[in-house]
């Protein structure tokens, strides 16, 4: 078994580049089996969950080539019409994008229900009414989502909430259904607007991505492209929250600084310094972190998938802190992890209030999700003694090279192979 090993007291310093964005390439790589075509995406992300919807791919019968270490070809003429099954679908949340990527192509998809990080119940209530009402009919059958359609035609479509998966299903199922689809209340995030380049770059046409009404007009076919993925909005402000909360100066490279901006404003009010460049920012901090309230809402807000990364910042600054989550249930499952290393956190329902306290103390802790993996690397960057973090297979999830990336910076930090008679001595 795997785990990460930090020791602790390290200022960062230096530059480190982002990789393409996990929840972009996660909805593009299936929407370029749309195009009944070969498809060249670049800016590929090196992750598990990139690896994994290429396997499904694989075993539909696509032809998915490694052009280079970030580029790869999906050739999916010959893909077929099957069902993805469990033991390949439960293991990430973003294998439901294969319902409206099949449903679009084949009018018929059947793929398990998804799993991915366990930090509350995935309802696909707005997915299954968008694609209800592009004339699909859909049913839950042995935890399997069965969507079968004679045709798809376009349809209003208002979202009841703001739901970043429910606006890429349907934005998948509509681009080759007949006529005009508009959706309402539509999600506005990063990666919404370039999966929208991405299908244009096949022939389709999409249009106001990025705000909340997005139109479709659907398109007779669709057909091959090169597109390259955007830079990673989270794992850049993993890094820009790494660099204050240890504190040094980085420079975080090969990213879009528009997409950060309500990250460097809540650094920039604990008291970090962020300076803006064309295609990087420069995280500096010297000085004692203060305090702030933090609410994550939905893009432009503060992105939910931030939460836990600032909350190990806000646990070291001076006075309390309110952290509110406002997007998922039971995200706090992490606090736990950060009170065993000395942290001051008091968790009711969605609100955490957080006492800062003078350092946190390095013990073993767990990664309860991904984004929750990243915040216990910044807490085991800036702790006394050493961490050891379990359940690393989240954190490979979503971060490419994160170990690499991180050492490069001047940080103690390392992947080590732990043997269960370590664990039985750690135990003792």
């Amino acid at each position: 078994m795997e785990n990460f090993v930090i020791n602790g007291g390290h200022e960062l310093f230096g530059d480190v580049n982002i990789s393409g964005a996990k929840n972009a390439a996660v909805a593009i790589i299936p929407a370029a089996i749309l195009a009944n075509d070969v498809v060249r995406i670049e800016n590929i992300p090196k992750i598990s969950d990139v690896s994994l919807i290429i396997k499904i791919l694989d075993c539909m019968g696509a032809s998915v080539k490694m052009i280079n270490s970030d580029t790869i070809e999906i050739d999916s003429k010959a893909l077929q019409n099957k069902s993805v099954p469990y033991e390949l679908a439960s293991h990430f949340r973003a294998s439901y994008y294969l319902i409206g990527a099949m449903l679009g192509r084949f009018k018929n998809a059947e793929v398990a229900m998804p799993g991915g990080c366990d930090f509350g119940t995935r309802p696909i209530d707005l997915h299954i009414k968008g694609f209800k009402m592009l004339g699909a009919d859909v049913d839950i059958v042995n935890g399997m989502v069965c969507a079968k359609a004679e045709k798809l035609v376009g349809a209003s479509i208002y979202m009841d909430n703001v739901s970043v998966g429910a606006t890429i299903n349907v934005m998948l199922a509509a681009v080759l259904a007949r006529g005009l689809t508009v959706i309402e209340n539509a999600a506005k995030e990063p990666h919404i607007v370039d999966l929208a380049n991405f299908l244009n770059s096949m022939g389709a046409d999409v249009r106001g991505a990025g705000t909340d009404v997005i139109k479709i007009r659907g398109a007779e076919k669709l057909h091959g492209c090169t597109y390259s993925i955007i830079p990673d909005q989270i794992e850049a402000g993993t890094y820009m929250v790494a660099a204050a909360a240890c504190g040094g100066d980085v420079l975080v490279k090969n990213v879009i600084p528009k997409h950060l901006e309500s990250i460097s404003a809540k650094l920039i009010e604990a008291g970090a310094e962020v300076i803006e460049y064309d295609d990087a920012v420069r995280v500096t901090r010297y000085k004692a972190l203060n305090k702030c309230n933090v609410k994550t809402m939905p893009h432009p807000g503060f992105p939910t998938d931030m939460q836990p990364q600032m909350a190990v910042l806000l646990s070291v600054a001076n006075g309390t802190s309110l952290l509110s989550e406002s997007v998922w249930d039971n995200r706090f499952q992490y606090v736990g992890q950060l009170t065993r290393m000395g942290a001051n956190i008091q968790v009711d329902g969605k609100l955490a209030v957080i006492d800062g306290v003078d350092e946190l103390t390095g013990v073993k802790v767990k990664a309860t999700d991904l984004r929750a993996g990243a915040a216990m690397i910044i807490a085991g960057l800036i702790a006394n003694g050493e961490t050891v973090i379990e359940d690393i297979k989240y954190i490979d999830r979503g971060y490419e090279d994160v170990v690499r990336k991180f050492a490069a910076l001047g940080a103690d930090i390392k992947r080590a192979e732990i043997t269960e008679a370590d664990n039985m001595v750690n135990a003792g």
